[in-house]
């Protein structure tokens, strides 16, 4: 990848790993799980190309970020202030920010609640959800045999033993099985969210005894840095996301009902399992009432969750027009 640099600097009291490429208006890109800075590797390149200073840091918990120890130092003001403090250390006045899985939510809620250091926002595949009523994990699905994943990851220790006993077992898996590649094979994924109280993700992951394929858009050097990342630093740090559902939705009483009002983008694969969550197609189809700035919708069809892997070209396309237009 040439010409993207690396650097470290110091926000919000931990030290945070970037990758860097470009000059021009600033454009930060918040990675999911699990992931890091690398799943942006199509997008640093184009849009430095297209004009605009490109930053993906390995987000709290990832990487050669640092990993606090206690869950309760993961919550969304946390991710959000770590975005703010990655300006400050920059010193730049404004951005654009752009997440994809649990980056999206950050990306949001950054435009949400400061709005005049980050002027417009890009969501892929997790469009901004409002407040709910209840306490999330209280209306999570679980049934006999089954939780949903989120549930399932809430008891520290649990999936952290359960995954790192194969991490590129658990990265391969994942990566195909809610990709647009595995649906269109095999018409499932749609319960991917669905974790079995015995046998748990790995079970899940796994199809007999070969591994699953990888998706064209996927190396096997590609699994190497992923494999590599997670062997060395584990899985602990990105579930204690997932550990901070609860205490966020209590952290953001004060702003339910807000609406996202910067100039906005999201962008979805048609094959993303995650759209299938209950309440997930009235979410998208009402964003426009709580992102009064959305610009556009646009959907990928044949793509899975992983959107700016599975389609770099439309992503880049779709991006760098939004950038342009602002």
């Amino acid at each position: 990848m040439n010409g993207i640099t690396h650097r470290f600097i110091e926000t919000n009291g931990i030290r945070m790993h970037l990758a860097e490429k470009g000059s021009g208006p600033l454009v930060v890109l918040c990675h999911g799980f699990p992931e890091s800075w690398y799943s942006w590797r199509h997008q640093i390149e184009a849009l430095a190309a297209a004009g605009f200073h490109v930053v993906a840091p390995d987000m709290r918990g990832y990487g050669q970020t640092e990993r606090p120890e206690a869950i309760e130092k993961y919550t969304m003001l946390h991710l959000v202030g770590d975005m703010v403090g990655l300006l400050d250390a920059l010193g730049e006045e404004t951005a654009v920010i752009a997440g994809h899985d649990w980056g999206a939510p950050v990306a949001w809620y950054t435009a949400l609640l400061r709005p005049d250091r980050f002027r417009a926002v890009v969501g892929l595949s997790v469009p901004y959800r409002p407040r709910g009523r209840v306490r999330p994990t209280s209306v999570m699905p679980q049934t006999a045999d089954s939780v949903f994943y989120q549930l399932h990851f809430q008891t520290p220790g649990v999936a952290e033993a359960e995954l790192e006993h194969d991490v590129r077992a658990y990265i391969r898996g994942i990566m195909y099985r809610i990709s647009g590649e595995y649906k269109s094979s095999t018409g499932g994924a749609d319960d991917f969210g669905m974790v079995p109280r015995v046998g748990g993700l790995l079970a899940v992951m796994r199809s007999g005894d070969a591994p699953p394929p990888l998706p064209d858009w996927l190396t096997e050097a590609d699994l190497d840095v992923y494999t590599g990342e997670f062997s060395r630093t584990g899985l602990r740090g990105g579930l204690n996301w997932y550990r901070n559902i609860d205490r966020n939705w209590e952290l953001l009483a004060p702003f339910a009902g807000a609406r996202v009002t910067v100039p906005a983008l999201f962008v979805a694969g048609e094959r993303d399992p995650t759209l299938a969550f209950p309440g997930a197609a009235e979410t998208i189809a009402n964003l426009p009432k709580f992102v009064p700035g959305l610009r556009a919708t646009t959907m990928l069809p044949g793509c899975g969750h992983w959107t700016q892997q599975e389609r770099p070209e439309a992503v880049n396309s779709a991006m760098i027009g939004f950038l342009r237009s602002l």
